[in-house]
């Protein structure tokens, strides 16, 4: 069998080293546009700001040992420029000497990935402007860098790509704001108010986050000296795109394969509507897992894992890919991680889902471990199925670990109910003897059940908590001219407190102000409130 992968990054090795594995008498044959295969595009960041100090380190194979090992045919510098499916053809052009010739394929794999998206704006052509693709990218950004021509950067986007690159400028020394039309960085990957969390963050560590604004155009004399915004500009020696890729399928028009917004729509086994055609990677569409719709899902775990069941199935097997989570964890300026998978609170309700939340401040380890921080933890759940929906996780320890609990309950089908009795692992090194997912779920079954009552940080800004009296229930006075209550010393009706008064108990965390609740309910208090993630997601004034 003659299999043509198309694409040489992540699903297109994948995909081509797991074909001659499963049958070492396919023909594989591998073109790639760009000079190098196989190179880890997520790690570009972390050359930038001389985390990762070779180039070669980016490198996972070069087109000869790909081909040693593995025993494909690779050829670089070559790029599919139509398919012809009903010969079984793809015509394809030498880059190097513009030449073009045809390749036949019995099973044709389509992983051309995708390119930055450059907006149609002046001043692009200027010296310092970059985007982050590919190891040139990197390259060319830290030797900017290192050769003092960068002291002020303007980063275009607020996602996973344009955070980590603004990190690594600041760790470089360079001074660097990042700006985004979304009106909070990583859109759609966490709800608003841990958004706006990750922005404090990030001012506290000097690197700005400026959203809600439109990147308009660059000025300067041969080299980037000012970005334009639609508020105002921005004085900077380099400007860094990173507002978002676009899939590489133009050649593809009048092929008949079916896509949307130019992505690739295949099916639960990668295929597309076309026979003996299949497509992973950024190209292509998937499904999400929880909601069976088409996703697009252009990570490099998405790409290695689809390419792995792909080459399965061109190879005679009938494996389905059940889909992603939307799973995603990331290093964010100011030190915080970021992780999430399944749905988000705002995502959830756009499904219809009958919704409930909790967002709680754990320990990470034990608090008296060297090291130990919090960690802020979002749960989402189905109130009527009881079935945990989605994730978020913030903190400066290993919030992958929460995240990948999650991922396995949610590819489960597991209720909440299930989760908080886990034997999870504990020593203080590494966790709490009640593991902080663990307490989170203990949280949201208080919830669900109506032991706890609270109100989320998302609904206190939306004035939720109107006509509520704040009580600070703090270790110690930490809300100037608010009324005080240690619950230790709370033992029967408070003085001067109305058993229907509207209470609004907030702590550093909410842990104690839940201890609070617990007490004045025995007591007769009827109306209260926790404020969940207290003063840690909260802040407040007079």
């Amino acid at each position: 069998m003659k299999v043509l992968v198309l694409g040489g990054v992540a699903a297109g090795t994948k995909a081509a080293a797991k074909l001659k594995r499963e049958d070492r008498a396919c023909e594989v044959t591998v073109l790639t546009k760009g000079k190098d295969i196989s190179y880890a595009g997520c790690g570009l960041p972390y050359y930038v700001g001389d985390v990762i100090h070779e180039k070669s380190e980016l490198i996972v194979n070069t087109p000869e040992k790909f081909a040693a090992l593995t025993g494909a045919r690779v050829k670089v510098e070559t790029e599919a420029v139509a398919v012809y499916p009903d010969r079984h053809v793809v015509e394809a052009r030498d880059l190097r000497t513009g030449e073009t010739a045809e390749y036949g394929y019995d099973k044709l794999v389509i992983a051309t990935g995708a390119s930055p998206f450059v907006p149609p704006i002046q001043g692009l052509d200027l010296k310092n402007v970059f985007v982050m693709r590919t190891p040139d990218d990197a390259i060319a950004l830290r030797a900017a860098v290192e050769a003092g021509e960068i002291r002020k950067a303007v980063v275009a986007g607020g996602g996973f790509i344009g955070l980590e690159v603004a990190e690594n400028l600041a760790a470089k020394g360079v001074k660097t704001t990042v700006i985004d039309f979304a009106p909070h960085v990583l859109p759609n990957f966490l709800d608003p108010e841990l958004s706006e969390y990750v922005e404090n963050r990030m001012a506290e560590a000097g690197i700005m986050p400026v959203t809600g604004v439109a990147l308009e155009g660059v000025e300067g004399d041969g080299r980037v000296e000012k970005v334009l915004t639609s508020k105002r500009g921005y004085k900077a020696d380099a400007l860094v795109l990173a507002i978002g890729i676009r899939p590489n399928t133009a050649f593809l028009e009048g092929a008949g394969i079916e896509m949307f917004k130019g992505t690739i729509l295949t099916d639960q086994y990668l295929r597309t509507n076309l026979p003996d055609i299949y497509a992973a990677g950024d190209c292509a569409m998937v499904a999400n897992r929880q909601t069976g719709k088409p996703a697009w899902s252009p990570m490099g775990s998405t790409a290695n894992i689809a390419g792995r069941i792909l080459a399965g199935n061109v190879a005679g097997k009938e494996t389905a890919y059940p889909g992603v989570l939307g799973t995603g964890v990331a290093k964010l300026p100011g030190g915080l991680n970021a992780g999430r998978t399944g749905l988000t609170e705002t995502a959830a309700r756009a499904e219809g889902c009958d919704v409930e939340t909790v967002t709680i401040v754990a320990d990470d380890k034990a608090h008296y471990y060297p090291g130990a921080g919090v960690f802020i933890i979002k749960l989402t759940a189905d109130r009527a199925t009881r079935k945990l929906l989605g994730v978020q996780a913030l903190g400066t320890g290993a919030v992958d670990k929460i995240t990948d609990i999650a991922v396995t309950a949610i590819s489960l089908g597991a209720e909440v109910d299930q989760l908080a009795a886990m034997d999870f692992a504990y020593a203080p090194p590494f966790s709490t003897a009640i593991h902080p997912f663990a307490h989170g779920v203990n949280v949201l079954l208080n919830k669900l059940d109506g032991t706890l009552e609270s109100f989320t940080p998302a609904e206190y800004a939306a004035g939720a908590a109107e006509g509520y009296e704040i009580v600070d229930c703090a270790q110690a006075p930490a809300l100037e001219g608010r009324l005080f209550l240690n619950p230790a010393a709370i033992n029967g009706p408070v003085e001067g407190l109305e058993k229907d008064a509207k209470l609004l108990l907030i702590c550093t965390k909410g842990r104690r102000a839940y201890l609070t609740q617990n007490r004045l309910k025995f007591y007769g208090y009827s109306n209260t409130r926790v404020l969940e993630g207290g003063t840690t997601l909260t802040e407040f004034g007079d």
